[in-house]
């Protein structure tokens, strides 16, 4: 049965594709990856909204029309019906809620972080500024603030004030993978030799048997990128598991490629991490950013959407 499984899977799943060749970068990654050439391409079915998705929205549009809710348990239930759109791709909807959630509890730190992570997707960066910030001051130990504050001065070019704040969130759990390739990749905007180094060192220290390690490992060149994307279908149990997994993977591969001078591979990877539908994960957020940025076209938004607290 176990090898009927991987074989279908894998039957399922498995596409060739052939993508452009990597050109030369400077130097700074391993010679394991410094020619990195894209591996074969692992596809899941993309991500649908479900049933149960349709009737958690329809629910919460019921509770929300009744007038015996105060107004935390009012913004209660705008955040959550907010986090539903969001996980389903409906992010004007997704952002509409949350800004309500705020107008009902001015002092809503995660409303706050959603909507910078928005605001830095539009790359309204200085009031995504003042977001991250308002959220911060009201939860100071709110760890995924730092990350989208310093993911935002990531994008903006700040790199000294993004690693502040990459490196807080990074000291607060230094054995998850993601919060040290994110550090890394701040680190690169400034020293690209130094941050692969810093990266090593953080991969021997505290890697385990998260899956996450994997892509630090062939970002150290410890695993070749082929291998790491066939392997990716025998990891998995599930095809959300296997959506979540290559959402990520193509993301940091094609951060990867970037870092290697090989931008036409990086907009492929960036495609295959949309490919997947995982709406929620910040992988699949800002891979829509940087192909964005790449053909030098902001988000844009309906200009009358107002998402601060009134």
């Amino acid at each position: 049965m176990e090898l009927w499984n991987r074989i279908g899977r894998l039957s399922c799943v498995v596409v060739v594709w052939s993508l452009v060749g990597c050109s030369q970068h400077s130097g700074g990654m391993s010679s394991n990856t410094k020619n990195m050439q894209p591996p074969s391409v692992v596809l899941a079915t993309p991500l649908q909204v479900t049933y149960q998705n349709e009737l958690a929205l329809a629910r919460l549009g019921q509770l929300l029309a009744s007038n015996d809710l105060n107004s935390d348990q009012r913004a209660a239930l705008f955040y959550e019906r907010g986090m539903m759109f969001d996980k389903v791709g409906l992010r004007t909807m997704a952002r509409i809620d949350f800004s309500r959630a705020l107008r009902e509890k001015p002092d809503f730190a995660e409303a706050y972080n959603f909507i910078g992570v928005y605001l830095t997707q539009q790359q309204d960066f200085d009031n995504a500024y003042d977001a991250f910030d308002s959220a911060l001051e009201l939860a100071p130990g709110y760890d995924y603030a730092y990350l989208n504050r310093g993911i935002a001065l990531y994008y903006a070019h700040r790199p000294e004030l993004a690693l502040k704040d990459m490196q807080v969130f990074q000291q607060r759990k230094p054995d998850d993978p993601y919060r040290t390739l994110w550090l890394f990749l701040t680190n690169a905007q400034l020293d690209q030799n130094k941050a692969l180094q810093t990266l090593t060192q953080q991969y021997d220290a505290y890697h385990n048997d998260e899956w996450g390690w994997n892509i630090v490992a062939v970002y150290t060149g410890k695993q070749e990128p082929a291998e790491f994307i066939r392997r990716i279908a025998d990891s998995t149990s599930s095809n959300r598991q296997l959506a979540e997994h290559l959402c990520e993977a193509y993301f940091y591969l094609a951060k990867l490629s970037q870092l290697q001078g090989n931008t036409d591979a990086a907009d492929a990877y960036f495609k295959l991490s949309l490919a997947n539908n995982v709406y929620d994960f910040i992988e699949h957020r800002y891979a829509l950013l940087e192909l964005q940025l790449a053909n030098q076209a902001p988000n844009s938004y309906p200009a009358e959407l107002d998402f601060e607290a009134e």
